[in-house]
């Protein structure tokens, strides 16, 4: 075996062993040294990182994932484009982004399960699965003022009467893009590249500093 391909080889090993290698948050180093303040009963915001979820995009025919999902996570895809639909617990979402194109985000350590299962259920059919855990991280907003803070920071238009509660959409956000979404009458979730995880929690920390937003670690 070449020095190469060894070199290879010992990396791989060393990454399998997960009790010894330290996971971080994409915002673990921020939210360490922001100094940014908890919560309070000022707090018209409230900011959160839901870490280490498991996000899949998935990409086929509609009917046929559509009934693998609802095999093997009780989910169906959302009837409308810019969607999301949720399983009965809630800790499951699957969001339209693109004719042919879904994100499915599951609770951390799910994903590779649920991959897999997919895959089985569906076989020989044409479709693609990407496990995109490691590109992204998912923040939620929550509060009466929310909708003025993102109000200041993308451009499509979130007002509660226009954006409703399972809505969700790809948009400019300052100088990044993220996923919006509505998830609850005062909860707002951004799903965030992992490269711009820093910059856009430190805007939402300036843009929210007027409504007394709070960090919640």
């Amino acid at each position: 075996m070449s020095d190469s391909a060894l070199s290879r080889v010992n990396l791989f090993d060393s990454r399998a062993d997960h009790a010894s290698v330290a996971v971080e948050s994409p915002l673990a180093y921020s939210l360490q040294r922001s100094g940014a303040p908890a919560p309070s009963a000022a707090s018209r915001v409230v900011l959160r990182e839901q870490a280490f979820l498991g996000h899949l995009i998935l990409r086929g025919g509609a009917i046929v994932l559509d009934e693998a999902l609802r095999e093997v996570l009780d989910i169906g895809l959302p009837g409308r484009p810019n969607t999301l639909s949720w399983d009965a617990s809630g800790e499951r979402s699957i969001q339209w982004l693109s004719p042919d194109e879904w994100l499915l985000i599951v609770p951390g350590g799910e994903a590779f399960t649920v991959e897999r299962r997919l895959r089985e259920r569906l076989a020989d059919a044409s479709f693609a699965i990407v496990d995109v855990s490691g590109g992204q991280t998912l923040l939620t907003l929550e509060g009466e003022a929310v909708p003025e803070l993102l109000m200041k920071s993308v451009v499509y238009d979130v007002d509660p009467s226009h954006f409703a509660v399972g809505k969700g959409v790809n948009t400019v956000f300052a100088k990044a893009t993220v996923i919006v979404r509505r998830s609850g009458e005062t909860r707002w979730e951004l799903v965030v590249r992992r490269s711009f995880a820093d910059y856009c929690y430190r805007w939402l920390l300036d843009a929210g500093e007027e409504y007394a937003i709070g960090v919640e670690r």
